[in-house]
């Protein structure tokens, strides 16, 4: 069971997009957590998943005990909202996949949180507000910040970006797929998804990491290859994943 929490008034559509790629990856149940005003749209698209509407924090105080997995953060906005959703998967004891203002909430309201069951899916401008440094510190070396933000908040830390790199336990993993047609909105939605499905699947979340950013890659690059780069939708990704993982 993945919950998908995220999609703030008026940004649905990226805890949509995360919820749709982790069903088609695997996952048995997902439920997304959102703003009311989503729930309509959220079921018209994408009727397999479950949707729960937040208002407020009460309302999502329950809801990451039944899940196995935690996708937080598509679409989280920084707001109270937000905060809200936020601390209550913070609560939670299963793994976690962190992606955009939920990394950029960690890094102002929690700056020395640590955690060993995570992933946490930073690009250079979020990484660089989590090591309190600049974005071109960040790309100047790019390894050593992911290795620094990974000993620091500990878990996987994946660097997104050009040749996106996994730092964890084992070392650091260089993916060296995808192209510059996945430079568009929602590509990072759809990854977080990916790799909730497949935390739920697999015990090592390592190894979900990696087979997660590599299918995310290859999808993007055969996405590519059938109809070009211009024009590559995130959308576009998920049913490509979906092949490369299954035998």
């Amino acid at each position: 069971h993945v919950l998908v929490m995220g999609g703030a008034p008026g940004f649905g559509g990226a805890a949509l997009l995360a919820s749709q790629a982790a069903a088609r990856l695997g996952a048995g149940k997902v439920t997304l957590a959102t703003a009311h005003e989503h729930i309509t749209a959220s079921l018209v698209r994408c009727p397999e998943v479950m949707v729960r509407a937040v208002r407020g924090g009460a309302d999502a105080a329950d809801l990451p005990a039944s899940a196995d997995v935690v996708v937080i953060g598509p679409g989280l906005g920084q707001e109270s909202w937000g905060q809200a959703m936020l601390q209550s998967a913070l609560k939670a004891s299963s793994p976690l996949v962190v992606d955009a203002d939920a990394l950029n909430l960690l890094a102002s309201r929690w700056p020395d949180l640590r955690r060993d069951n995570w992933i946490l899916t930073p690009h250079p401008g979020e990484a660089a507000r989590l090591l309190g440094c600049s974005v071109s510190d960040v790309q100047a070396d790019r390894p050593e910040a992911a290795r620094a933000l990974q000993r620091a908040r500990g878990g996987i830390v994946i660097l997104k970006g050009a040749g996106s790199l996994i730092a964890g336990p084992s070392g650091l993993v260089v993916c060296p797929y995808g192209n510059p047609g996945m430079a568009s909105g929602g590509m990072g939605d759809i990854l977080s998804g990916i790799l909730g499905a497949l935390v739920g699947q697999f015990n090592s979340l390592e190894q979900s990491a990696w087979l997660g950013v590599m299918a995310h890659a290859l999808a993007g690059d055969e996405a590519a290859k059938a109809a070009g780069e211009r024009g590559l939708l995130a959308s576009d990704l998920a049913s490509y994943a979906r092949v490369l993982i299954n035998p």
